[in-house]
């Protein structure tokens, strides 16, 4: 009886001591001069097992003692507990060693910042609404049915009937593969059953169309939670889909001006076409450097490219194909603010004694509301722009186009890699021989690329759909139906629309302000021509191309996230499932995309660059040779937050450039007004 006592509390004497001599070491380790490639890992002494480590950095494991990808420059922390639930505090940061990993470290708090602006949430802020993610059930998906190799499971058996309650890991069905292999189906949640597909049915068949489209064809049951459980990341952090400031103010910009300008986007359309078409060109001399379709072919070479390729793959991953629906509504909605900033671009442009032309945000800013008596501010909200205009066009204008440029050529051609730099003084010279000749030179390149990059884009879209055409009809009602009953993972409702408005808002730039400095130039007296112009933009970029790929990414099968690649390696494997060798016509459409977006943002840029240092040779050379550099920085470094913070600019030109677009507004209405009604009495006439 001793003997048992003894060893008893022997036992919880071990225990205490384990307990109390609990202890954990960090190690951190930075395996080479690449960025964002450190490594963390914990080293746990005494507690009692098993332990968890609550990372800072969301996307691991709570059940990883180590950690990757991490920022050098940047502190994170660790949170160790054990069973007992006695926990440790750890931080630490890995030390940059190569110039890359410096120039990461020195940016990422500077993004943080623009972030936290750009993207607060001020309506969860102030108790509007939760932004935690909620899921009312889990799904439970047919094992095999990502296995290339498996190509029909149906459902042989129901172990548990519908409506009964199961637990975590209870076997509930068998399937079979190929009429080949059984395979039990366990629980992967707790709750009430609930069956998708009846026993002896197929669950999915790969080469069946209908299951390729219908998202979650692959799903034979549900398990409904005892109540709504919040989404959590790896790391147990909750899951949270905010509505982002930035979005906000864009798509409240946008109906407004579609509001105030009498649905312009609606009734503007044909005439826009009209006007491409040459109709109301006056033969004789007037203000301005280029055509109206060559003013429109320039601003969209910088919006129609990666935003259309990678952008709608990254919306499709993480709003499913409903943010297509979405990405629409934003681009229909954004032509009123294409027409209402490339109206007044045109309206208070600059002419100097050579016939150059400025024009855009920093002069109808300055001198549109100096009309108001509010030139101070005019001023103020001009230079900030200028400012971010010129940011954005050496980063995601310039060092993000070759970069991705460069990645997409030496995945396909591998003997290239590490030749970057050369690449880049191979492009920086193209690029250098183009903007030499300034805004006609690069119209004359751009009303050629663009029309053929695009059409060709297009042409091949349109065969897959057209392969595909008795489905189309499917297509469009998973994406209005993933529209508006899209599960909690993707973040409800509130989360595709968040994301559709996001990426579209990315792809066509409408109310950023861009595209009026193009538009500025076109050869019209004209302002409101060259406004509903413009007007095209959103439209065939939002509503037509990325519709395209939305269609073949969901026809394809890429639309169901179930493939661990993203952006425009997801695009390119969903055309190379039908046609093997148009990767390497993508790699070629990619590229032409990308030079003719530098072209476009290397205008913009040295227009904002103009505004603020003068119109002089020598500023404008300075700029120039400081945007060519940078071309060859883009393609042959690392960029990790230094892109970001580029982006970031273009998107914070947005705010400068939508208050002074509303405050205008009223001018603009009155404009459009007067030259509906001369077109309608024939003051304005038609010349062909």
């Amino acid at each position: 009886m001793h003997k048992h006592l003894l060893t008893i509390v022997s036992f919880f004497i071990t225990i205490t001591i384990n307990a109390s001599s609990f202890e954990a070491v960090l190690k951190i380790d930075n395996p080479s001069a690449k960025i964002n490639d450190g490594v963390a890992y914990v080293e746990v002494n005494g507690g009692i097992s098993p332990y968890t480590y609550k990372w800072s950095k969301q996307d691991t494991k709570l059940s990883s003692s180590s950690c990757e990808n991490l920022t050098e420059g940047s502190t994170f922390s660790v949170v160790v507990t054990d069973a007992r639930g006695e926990s440790i505090t750890l931080k630490g940061k890995v030390d940059p060693k190569s110039a890359e990993e410096n120039i990461n470290s020195f940016f990422v708090p500077i993004v943080e910042v623009m972030s936290d602006l750009l993207f607060s949430d001020p309506f969860s802020a102030i108790g509007i609404y939760d932004p935690v993610v909620y899921a009312d059930q889990k799904n439970v998906k047919a094992p095999g049915w990502t296995n290339p190799e498996v190509q029909k499971i149906s459902l042989q058996e129901w172990i548990v009937a519908e409506g009964e309650h199961v637990n975590n890991g209870d076997l509930i069905a068998v399937v079979s593969q190929d009429k080949k292999n059984e395979v039990n189906v366990y629980a992967n949640a707790s709750g009430k059953l609930k069956h998708l597909t009846k026993q002896g049915k197929i669950i999915y068949d790969a080469n069946n169309v209908e299951h390729i489209i219908e998202v979650g064809a692959e799903n034979l049951a549900s398990i409904i939670y005892d109540k709504p459980l919040p989404v959590l990341h790896p790391n147990g952090d909750q899951q949270k889909k905010g509505i982002p400031f930035i979005v906000v103010w864009l798509v409240l910009g946008a109906i407004f001006f579609t509001v105030r300008m009498r649905f312009i986007n609606a009734k503007g359309l044909k005439h826009a076409v009209d006007l491409v078409k040459g109709k109301y060109d006056d033969p004789k001399a007037c203000t301005g450097e280029v055509s109206h379709f060559q003013a429109l072919t320039t601003a969209l070479s910088a919006t129609v490219g990666l935003g259309n390729i990678a952008g709608v793959a990254v919306a499709i991953s993480l709003g499913g194909p409903g943010a297509t629906f979405w990405m629409i509504i934003a681009g229909l909605i954004g032509m009123s603010s294409k027409f209402v900033e490339c109206t007044l671009g045109v309206k208070y442009r600059k002419v100097n004694e050579k016939g150059e032309v400025s024009g855009g945000p920093m002069y109808y800013l300055t001198e549109g509301l100096k009309k108001k008596n509010m030139g101070g501010l005019g001023k103020v909200l001009a230079v900030i722009f200028a400012i971010l205009c010129i940011g954005g066009s050496f980063g995601g204008g310039n060092m993000f186009q070759s970069n991705q440029a460069f990645a997409q050529l030496s995945s396909e051609f591998p003997s290239i890699q590490g030749m970057g730099l050369l690449f880049g003084f191979v492009l920086a010279l193209l690029v250098g021989i183009v903007i030499v000749g300034g805004i006609k030179s690069i119209a004359k390149v751009t009303d050629k690329i663009v029309p053929f990059m695009a059409g060709l884009y297009v042409l091949f879209s349109l065969i897959i759909i057209g392969m595909n055409f008795a489905n189309v009809g499917d297509v469009f009602y998973e994406i209005y139906n993933g529209a508006f009953n899209s599960p909690a993972i993707k973040g409800g409702v509130i989360g595709v629309l968040i994301v559709g408005f996001q990426r579209a808002a990315f792809s066509n730039e409408a109310g950023v302000g861009s595209a009026s400095i193009a538009h500025s130039a076109s050869k019209t007296d004209e302002p409101v021509s060259e406004g509903i112009v413009a007007l095209l933009e959103p439209f065939i970029d939002t509503v037509v191309v990325c519709t395209m790929t939305a269609l073949v990414l969901v026809f394809t099968g890429y639309a169901d996230g179930s493939t661990n690649i993203e952006g425009a390696e997801l695009t390119s494997a969903a055309f190379g499932s039908v046609f093997p060798w148009f990767t390497y016509v993508l790699v070629i459409a990619i590229f032409l995309f990308a030079f003719s977006t530098m072209i476009s943002w290397s205008y913009y840029g040295m227009k904002a660059w103009a505004y603020l240092f003068g119109n002089s040779k020598k500023a404008e050379n300075i700029y120039k040779v400081i945007f060519l550099c940078f071309i060859m920085v883009g393609s042959s470094a690392e960029l990790g937050a230094v892109l970001d913070f580029s982006d970031l600019m273009i998107l914070g030109m947005a705010f400068p450039n939508i208050l002074g677009l509303v405050i205008l507004s009223k001018e603009v209405k009155l404009d459009m007004i007067s030259y509906f009604a001369r077109v309608k009495s024939g003051e304005i006439k038609k010349f062909k």
